[in-house]
């Protein structure tokens, strides 16, 4: 099976995005290094999903953007081509489920880290200011980005409860709107083009990165792995 691939890449660091597998990316120095990883995580990412992968996996590239922003640390403003359709009811239902699942496993994952506020990381500036090091930190910037997102569809939602809480009431604001499932694209902040699909690959693909980030911060502080509700040491 093919793993359509959008590729965003500023010079050599690379940011690929499976198309067909919302959520589901890969980094790397080169675009052959972030190719070469790309199969390992849709296959952890069908784990997390909960269905068998196919026996291949092969990532083609199917769109490019080039972009001057920090992709080494995963800053993004792509928007694939397919994001701009409308969604089906049922297409709906099926991606925010996926979102929702996310948040309570990212929510899950952070309950079993020990100590919140234990961390062997360094300290590092990256893009948006001092890197998140403790589980604490990773878990209130992934959570602050519920009314960021929802934000750029003109969705006004606080932060308030846990990362589950702030999106379910998000959705159940969205759905208030009309016509909420074929509104076109919009420019939102920095320029950014957002719809809803792309609003919905980039929670489950924010959760991933930063699910990740304390999976493996957690048993490296903690010398033995912890919960791993998303699959990534299948």
């Amino acid at each position: 099976m093919e793993i359509e691939c959008i590729w965003e890449h500023n010079g050599g660091d690379s940011l690929l995005y499976a198309g067909n597998f919302p959520g589901a990316y890969a980094r790397g120095a080169s675009r052959e290094e972030a190719l070469g990883r790309m199969a390992a995580e849709t296959a952890a990412y069908l784990a997390w999903k909960g269905g068998p992968a196919p026996r291949e996996l092969r990532p083609v590239v199917v769109q490019e953007k080039a972009s001057g922003l920090a992709v080494s640390d995963a800053d993004s403003d792509v928007i694939f081509d397919t994001e701009r359709a409308p969604l089906t009811p049922a297409e709906y239902e099926t991606l925010k489920g996926l979102a929702l699942r996310s948040a309570a496993d990212f929510l899950a994952l952070y309950e079993a880290v020990p100590d919140k506020d234990k961390s062997c990381l360094p300290a590092r500036i990256c893009f948006y200011g001092p890197a998140p090091r403790t589980a604490r930190e990773m878990y209130e910037h992934t959570k602050n980005v519920n009314s960021y997102y929802f934000g750029e569809i003109g969705v006004e939602v606080g932060n308030e409860g846990s990362i589950l809480e702030g999106r379910r009431r998000g959705f159940a604001l969205l759905e208030q709107q009309p016509g909420y499932l074929a509104a076109p694209a919009r420019t939102g902040s920095f320029e950014e083009e957002w719809s809803l699909r792309k609003l919905l690959r980039r929670f489950i693909w924010h959760d991933r990165i930063h699910a990740k980030a304390m999976w493996r911060m957690a048993a490296k502080t903690f010398g033995a792995p912890i919960a791993d509700p998303f699959c990534f040491g299948r």
